[in-house]
C-alpha cells in the first residue's frame, strides 16, 4: 500500500490519457475533481490486488456517456457518493475498495476522487487496460461476471438501479438512460469479489499510468530547462561555443516519445498534421474520423483514424496499420502529450502511436467482444507486433 497525493494524481491523469486511446472523457476535468477531493479529504491508499481479501467487495465507479458532452456537463461531485451508497445498500454488504473500470481519461480519476471522499482504498487494477466505449467491453465480462446490479445517477439527483439478463442488455438500457440524462451519467457497475478481480482484472494499470505520466512530466521539466539553457547560450555565446549550444538545443519531443514507446512496448505509426475532423454525438457516443497529412519521414502519405469515443482503426494510404483491441493513441508532436478525440483540431501536428493490448483481449472471447468486426470493420484482427514486423520487411 502507498499513498496517492496531488503529484501522483497529476501523473496518473496524464498517463491514463495515453492509455485511454483518445477516450474515457476529459482527463483534465477528472483530475480537478480528484485534486479537490484529496485536498478536502486527504490522500488515497493505493493497494495491490494481492492485498485484497478474496471475499471482499470491490465497486468500480465511472462516468458513462459521450466525452464531448462531459466537457460541458461537468459533474457537481455528489453523483459518485450517491451511486456508491445506493448500490451498497442494495447489495447489503460493505465495500472494501473501489477501482477504475478503465484506464482512460476521466474514468481513471473518478475512482481516485471517490476513494478520497468515501474513505476507502483504491485498487491498482482496472477492467480494460485502456478505454472502450461500451459497458460489456470489460475483462470481467470475459469471465462471465455480470455488470449488474448497477446504479446510475445524474447531476439532478435521478437514480436508477438496473438488474439485467445480460451485459449487452445492461449496455442498451443504460445507454438509453444516459441519453435521457443529458448524454452523461455516473455509474457504479460490475460489483466483484477480490477473487474475481485477481483472476480477471488487469493488474498494475494505475501504477502504469502514473509511470507514463511521470515520464512525460520529467521530460517536460528537463526539456524546458534545456531550452532555457539553449536560449541563453545562443544569446550570449553562440559564436564562441556552437557545439555546446547545438547539444543544448537538441532535446525534443522525440526523447519523450521514445520513452513512451519503451514503457508501453509501442510503435510509431505516423507523423503528420490534422487536416480534417468529422465528429458527431450519436446515441450517446462521440463518433467520427480524423485525417492527417504526413510530415517528415511520412511526407506524401495520409492517415485516417476512425473513432467511437476511442480510436478504433488507423489506416495509412488505405493500408490498415492498427485496430482494436490494440491501442491507437494520438500525441502532440511538440510536447508528446496525448490528444483526446474531442481535442483533435484542424492544424494539430501530431504523432500516432500503436500500443499492444492486454493478452486477455486477444483471446477468441476478447475479439468477439472488442475486435474490429464487432465495430463493423471487415478487417481481420492481426496483432500490432505482427503488422509492424511485416511492414518493416517491405
Amino acid at each position: 500500500m502507498r499513498k496517492l497525493g496531488a503529484q501522483e494524481v497529476e501523473d496518473i491523469a496524464l498517463g491514463a490519457a495515453v492509455l485511454g486511446t483518445g477516450g474515457g472523457g476529459d482527463p483534465h476535468i477528472g483530475k480537478l475533481m480528484a485534486l479537490q477531493a484529496i485536498e478536502e479529504y486527504g490522500r488515497v491508499d493505493l493497494i495491490d490486488l494481492d492485498e485484497v481479501p478474496d471475499d471482499a467487495l470491490l465497486m468500480p465507479l465511472a462516468m458513462m456517456g459521450a466525452p464531448t458532452v462531459i466537457v460541458e456537463k461537468i459533474p457537481n461531485g455528489d453523483e459518485f457518493p450517491r451511486v456508491y451508497h445506493a448500490l451498497r445498500q442494495f447489495l447489503g454488504k460493505e465495500v472494501y475498495a473501489t477501482m477504475p473500470i478503465e484506464a482512460g481519461g476521466v474514468n481513471s480519476m473518478i475512482p481516485v476522487a471517490s476513494a478520497a471522499r468515501l474513505g476507502i482504498p483504491l485498487v491498482d487494477a482496472d477492467g480494460m487496460g485502456r478505454a472502450f466505449p461500451e459497458l460489456q467491453m470489460v475483462t470481467f465480462h470475459l469471465g462471465g461476471i455480470g455488470a449488474t446490479p448497477m446504479a446510475m445517477t445524474d447531476e439532478k439527483g435521478n437514480l436508477l438501479i438496473l438488474s439485467t439478463v445480460s451485459n449487452m442488455w445492461t449496455e442498451h438500457l443504460a445507454r438509453s438512460a444516459t441519453v435521457v440524462m443529458g448524454g452523461s451519467a455516473m455509474i457504479a457497475i460490475y460489483p466483484i469479489t477480490g477473487a474475481q478481480a485477481k483472476q480477471w482484472g488487469i493488474r498494475g494499470s494505475v501504477s502504469k499510468a502514473e509511470e507514463i505520466g511521470r515520464t512525460l512530466r520529467l521530460w517536460s521539466k528537463q526539456e524546458g530547462a534545456i531550452r532555457t539553457q539553449a536560449a541563453t547560450l545562443q544569446r550570449d555565446a553562440w559564436s564562441s561555443r556552437p557545439e555546446e549550444c547545438a547539444k543544448a538545443d537538441g532535446a525534443g519531443p522525440g526523447d519523450a516519445l521514445q520513452a513512451i514507446l519503451q514503457l508501453t512496448g509501442g510503435y510509431l505509426l505516423f507523423r503528420g498534421k490534422v487536416v480534417d475532423v468529422a465528429r458527431r454525438t450519436v446515441g450517446g457516443f462521440a463518433r467520427g474520423e480524423a485525417r492527417l497529412e504526413g510530415t517528415d519521414e511520412f511526407r506524401g502519405r495520409s492517415m485516417c483514424i476512425q473513432f467511437q469515443n476511442e480510436n478504433l482503426i488507423a489506416t495509412c494510404d488505405g493500408e490498415v496499420l492498427a485496430t482494436v483491441p490494440d491501442l491507437i493513441t494520438v500525441l502532440d508532436a511538440e510536447t508528446a502529450r496525448p490528444i483526446t478525440t474531442e481535442g483533435l483540431r484542424y492544424g494539430c501536428r501530431a504523432v500516432v502511436v500503436g500500443i499492444p493490448c492486454d493478452p486477455k483481449w486477444r483471446t477468441p472471447a476478447g475479439l468477439r467482444t472488442v475486435g474490429p468486426r464487432y465495430f463493423g470493420y471487415d478487417v481481420e484482427y492481426i496483432p500490432l507486433e505482427q503488422r509492424m514486423a511485416e511492414r518493416s520487411r517491405w
